[in-house]
């Protein structure tokens, strides 16, 4: 019995570890009567199991801007990956800068692996430039990218991101 306790709670400890990254987990109840304490133990520890579950699942990219927030769905690459893991650790905000007419883009002050892929960007498009820098397209571009993100309402953004130097915070929000 002990030994269940023990693996569920490194179970726990992994989910929890591992940001919003999400992954269904399976384990196998003893049969065997376990004292009371125990069930309480194991109850808690499931019930913490199945919280993170769900907040991981729901897990979306916040980016505020002023008085504007836009919510974004990730991409499914390992860049992506390392960029919620990053902000897992907490909110970056980062300066950011108009650039040829149809992106802001600043420095994210680390680099992330780069899966770049020709892709033609459009509005809403969160991208990895380089490696190191983050770019919030309001235009279109064709260049090879890593996309990181996509903003679900892209309606005016380039009104609402405005003209010049902007501060972005991009965090993680869970969805409930």
């Amino acid at each position: 019995m002990i030994l269940v306790i023990k693996g569920l709670f490194i179970l726990f400890m992994i989910l929890t570890l591992s940001g919003c990254h999400s992954e269904e987990s399976n384990f196998v109840k003893e049969s065997t009567s376990p004292s009371s304490a125990a069930l309480e133990q194991e109850s808690s520890i499931s019930q913490d199991i199945e919280t993170t579950e769900l907040n991981q699942e729901d897990c979306s990219l916040k980016i505020t801007i002023g008085e504007h927030t836009f919510y974004a769905a990730f991409a499914d690459n390992p860049s992506a990956e390392e960029f919620r893991e990053l902000l897992a650790e907490g909110p970056i905000t980062i300066t950011m800068k108009d650039y040829g007419g149809f992106e802001k883009v600043g420095p994210l002050g680390t680099t992330l692996t780069r899966t770049d892929a020709k892709i033609t960007t459009e509005p809403g498009d969160i991208i990895l430039y380089q490696g190191n820098q983050i770019t919030i397209y309001y235009g279109v571009n064709s260049w090879n990218f890593t996309k990181l993100a996509k903003i679900s309402d892209s309606s005016g953004l380039k009104d609402k991101l405005g003209t010049g130097t902007i501060e972005a915070t991009f965090s993680l929000e869970t969805q409930e």
